[in-house]
Protein backbone atom coordinates (compact mmCIF):
# COMPACT_ATOMS: atom_id res chain seq x y z
CA UNK A 1 0.00 0.00 0.00
CA UNK A 2 2.62 2.28 0.76
CA UNK A 3 4.96 1.54 -2.66
CA UNK A 4 1.59 1.91 -4.49
CA UNK A 5 0.98 5.81 -3.11
CA UNK A 6 4.54 6.04 -3.48
CA UNK A 7 3.96 5.42 -7.54
CA UNK A 8 0.77 7.75 -8.16
CA UNK A 9 2.39 10.75 -6.08
CA UNK A 10 5.40 10.14 -8.56
CA UNK A 11 2.97 9.86 -11.44
CA UNK A 12 0.83 12.91 -10.04
CA UNK A 13 4.46 14.85 -9.71
CA UNK A 14 5.53 14.09 -12.91
CA UNK A 15 1.88 14.67 -14.79
CA UNK A 16 1.77 18.00 -13.38
CA UNK A 17 5.20 19.19 -14.14
CA UNK A 18 4.33 18.04 -17.61
CA UNK A 19 0.95 20.20 -17.43
CA UNK A 20 3.16 22.61 -16.04
CA UNK A 21 5.33 22.41 -19.25
CA UNK A 22 2.75 22.52 -22.13
CA UNK A 23 1.07 25.40 -20.36
CA UNK A 24 4.68 27.30 -20.77
CA UNK A 25 5.16 25.92 -23.92
CA UNK A 26 1.49 27.34 -25.37
CA UNK A 27 2.22 30.79 -23.78
CA UNK A 28 5.40 31.06 -25.55
CA UNK A 29 3.81 29.79 -28.41
CA UNK A 30 0.99 32.65 -27.87
CA UNK A 31 3.48 35.43 -27.37
CA UNK A 32 6.02 34.75 -30.30
CA UNK A 33 2.40 34.61 -32.52
CA UNK A 34 1.96 37.85 -31.00
CA UNK A 35 4.71 39.24 -31.92
CA UNK A 36 4.41 38.05 -34.79
CA UNK A 37 1.26 39.54 -35.86
CA UNK A 38 2.68 42.94 -34.21
CA UNK A 39 5.36 43.03 -36.35
CA UNK A 40 3.25 42.31 -39.68
CA UNK A 41 0.87 44.88 -39.03
CA UNK A 42 3.19 47.45 -38.50
CA UNK A 43 5.18 46.86 -41.24
CA UNK A 44 1.79 46.61 -43.35
CA UNK A 45 0.75 49.99 -41.51
CA UNK A 46 4.36 50.84 -42.33
CA UNK A 47 3.78 49.86 -45.83
CA UNK A 48 0.40 51.35 -46.19
CA UNK A 49 1.91 55.21 -44.95
CA UNK A 50 4.31 55.53 -47.71
CA UNK A 51 1.35 56.74 -50.10
CA UNK A 52 -0.21 59.86 -47.56
CA UNK A 53 1.40 62.94 -47.32
CA UNK A 54 4.67 63.48 -46.23
CA UNK A 55 5.73 64.27 -42.58
CA UNK A 56 7.67 67.55 -42.26
CA UNK A 57 5.44 68.41 -45.46
CA UNK A 58 4.00 71.93 -45.24
CA UNK A 59 0.62 72.45 -46.18
CA UNK A 60 0.86 75.71 -47.55
CA UNK A 61 -1.65 75.27 -50.48
CA UNK A 62 -4.56 76.88 -50.45
CA UNK A 63 -6.75 75.61 -48.00
CA UNK A 64 -9.97 74.23 -48.52
CA UNK A 65 -13.22 75.11 -46.92
CA UNK A 66 -15.87 72.89 -46.56
CA UNK A 67 -18.95 72.59 -44.97
CA UNK A 68 -19.77 71.06 -41.93
CA UNK A 69 -22.92 68.59 -40.86
CA UNK A 70 -23.91 72.04 -39.18
CA UNK A 71 -24.10 73.79 -42.45
CA UNK A 72 -21.01 75.87 -41.37
CA UNK A 73 -18.36 76.45 -43.28
CA UNK A 74 -15.29 74.94 -42.03
CA UNK A 75 -11.24 75.38 -43.27
CA UNK A 76 -9.24 72.26 -43.55
CA UNK A 77 -6.10 74.00 -41.52
CA UNK A 78 -4.52 74.05 -37.97
CA UNK A 79 -5.36 77.41 -36.29
CA UNK A 80 -2.38 77.84 -34.29
CA UNK A 81 -2.76 74.76 -32.16
CA UNK A 82 -1.79 71.28 -33.22
CA UNK A 83 -4.71 69.38 -35.17
CA UNK A 84 -6.03 66.35 -36.07
CA UNK A 85 -7.76 65.98 -39.47
CA UNK A 86 -9.76 62.73 -39.53
CA UNK A 87 -10.67 61.09 -42.85
CA UNK A 88 -13.22 58.39 -42.41
CA UNK A 89 -16.14 56.89 -44.19
CA UNK A 90 -19.47 55.97 -42.36
CA UNK A 91 -19.86 52.34 -43.68
CA UNK A 92 -15.97 51.67 -42.28
CA UNK A 93 -16.24 49.31 -39.33
CA UNK A 94 -12.86 50.44 -37.85
CA UNK A 95 -13.81 54.36 -38.01
CA UNK A 96 -17.22 53.22 -36.23
CA UNK A 97 -14.34 51.69 -33.57
CA UNK A 98 -11.67 53.86 -33.80
CA UNK A 99 -13.47 57.00 -33.63
CA UNK A 100 -14.58 57.30 -29.98
CA UNK A 101 -11.31 57.24 -29.06
CA UNK A 102 -10.71 60.29 -31.16
CA UNK A 103 -13.81 61.65 -29.22
CA UNK A 104 -12.19 60.52 -26.16
CA UNK A 105 -8.98 62.33 -26.89
CA UNK A 106 -10.35 65.35 -27.75
CA UNK A 107 -12.79 66.16 -24.59
CA UNK A 108 -9.77 64.89 -22.78
CA UNK A 109 -7.23 67.33 -24.17
CA UNK A 110 -7.78 70.85 -24.78
CA UNK A 111 -4.60 71.31 -26.55
CA UNK A 112 -6.12 69.70 -29.67
CA UNK A 113 -8.37 70.62 -32.22
CA UNK A 114 -10.22 67.88 -34.38
CA UNK A 115 -11.73 68.15 -37.67
CA UNK A 116 -13.82 64.86 -39.11
CA UNK A 117 -13.86 64.77 -43.06
CA UNK A 118 -16.80 62.12 -44.39
CA UNK A 119 -15.71 61.11 -47.90
CA UNK A 120 -17.45 58.06 -49.87
CA UNK A 121 -20.58 58.63 -48.46
CA UNK A 122 -24.09 58.45 -49.62
CA UNK A 123 -26.27 61.29 -48.56
CA UNK A 124 -25.62 64.19 -44.99
CA UNK A 125 -28.37 61.84 -43.13
CA UNK A 126 -25.63 59.21 -43.27
CA UNK A 127 -23.15 61.51 -41.55
CA UNK A 128 -25.68 63.06 -39.11
CA UNK A 129 -26.54 59.77 -37.95
CA UNK A 130 -22.92 58.29 -37.32
CA UNK A 131 -22.07 61.21 -35.46
CA UNK A 132 -25.41 60.96 -33.00
CA UNK A 133 -24.27 56.97 -33.15
CA UNK A 134 -20.86 57.95 -31.80
CA UNK A 135 -21.94 61.12 -29.42
CA UNK A 136 -19.41 63.30 -31.63
CA UNK A 137 -19.05 67.06 -30.50
CA UNK A 138 -15.88 67.88 -32.92
CA UNK A 139 -16.51 69.43 -36.12
CA UNK A 140 -17.23 66.90 -38.98
CA UNK A 141 -17.14 68.36 -42.76
CA UNK A 142 -18.75 66.79 -45.57
CA UNK A 143 -15.75 65.61 -47.75
CA UNK A 144 -16.02 65.34 -51.52
CA UNK A 145 -12.93 63.90 -54.18
CA UNK A 146 -10.84 66.97 -54.36
CA UNK A 147 -9.98 67.10 -51.00
CA UNK A 148 -10.01 63.29 -50.86
CA UNK A 149 -6.85 63.09 -53.67
CA UNK A 150 -5.13 66.07 -52.04
CA UNK A 151 -4.60 64.70 -48.96
CA UNK A 152 -3.60 60.84 -50.70
CA UNK A 153 -6.68 59.18 -48.95
CA UNK A 154 -6.43 55.55 -49.87
CA UNK A 155 -7.93 54.03 -46.95
CA UNK A 156 -9.92 54.34 -43.90
CA UNK A 157 -9.62 55.85 -41.33
CA UNK A 158 -6.82 58.17 -42.51
CA UNK A 159 -5.61 61.14 -40.48
CA UNK A 160 -3.04 63.48 -39.75
CA UNK A 161 -1.67 65.44 -37.18
CA UNK A 162 -0.42 69.02 -37.98
CA UNK A 163 1.19 71.26 -35.56
CA UNK A 164 0.34 74.87 -34.70
CA UNK A 165 2.14 76.21 -38.38
CA UNK A 166 0.08 73.48 -40.55
CA UNK A 167 3.25 70.99 -40.53
CA UNK A 168 2.59 67.33 -40.93
CA UNK A 169 3.94 65.95 -37.76
CA UNK A 170 2.23 62.31 -37.84
CA UNK A 171 0.10 60.64 -39.82
CA UNK A 172 -1.46 57.07 -39.83
CA UNK A 173 -4.28 55.05 -41.52
CA UNK A 174 -6.34 52.11 -39.77
CA UNK A 175 -7.07 51.56 -36.32
CA UNK A 176 -5.92 54.15 -33.62
CA UNK A 177 -6.22 53.59 -30.12
CA UNK A 178 -6.67 56.14 -27.77
CA UNK A 179 -2.75 55.94 -26.52
CA UNK A 180 -1.84 55.66 -29.77
CA UNK A 181 -3.53 58.97 -30.98
CA UNK A 182 -2.21 60.64 -27.94
CA UNK A 183 1.12 59.58 -28.15
CA UNK A 184 1.13 60.76 -31.91
CA UNK A 185 -0.23 64.15 -30.85
CA UNK A 186 2.89 64.86 -28.36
Amino acid sequence: MNKKNGYSGLIRSQLGFFVFWGKLTLLRSIAIQSLVFFMIFNLLSWFKELSMLETDSQLNQEYFTLTTIMDEPIEIKANGKKTIIYFFAPWCQICHLSIENLQAQYQKNQNIDVIAIALDYMNKQEIENFSIQHQLTFPIALGNEKVKKAFKIKGYPSYYILDGDNTVVSRSIGYSSEIGLYLKSF
